[in-house]
């Protein structure tokens, strides 16, 4: 859970989360929407990727990432845990 915390510490990070919440893309489209390098956006989706916040399939020539909901589901069961 370390790894997922890390993840979205991130406001760039957040971001993408955000930008796959509306729909699956690639990591150009995703690095359209940011002034930073595309190395930069791939160092981003690699943590994201070892946090299990999104996976990705290759289609064709590209990546297509997609957020991971099943994970944020274990987040928010998680917390709720701590409520009491």
């Amino acid at each position: 859970m370390n790894s997922l915390f890390k993840a979205l510490n991130d406001e760039t990070r957040r971001q993408i989360v955000e930008l796959l919440k509306e729909k699956d893309m690639n990591a150009g489209e995703i690095a359209e929407r940011f002034n930073i390098s595309k190395p930069s956006i791939s160092h981003h989706l690699d943590i994201l990727k070892r946090a299990d916040l999104i996976t990705s399939e290759k289609k064709g020539q590209f990546v297509e990432y997609s957020l991971n909901t099943s994970i944020l589901e274990d987040l928010l069961n998680w917390i709720l845990t701590l409520k009491k």
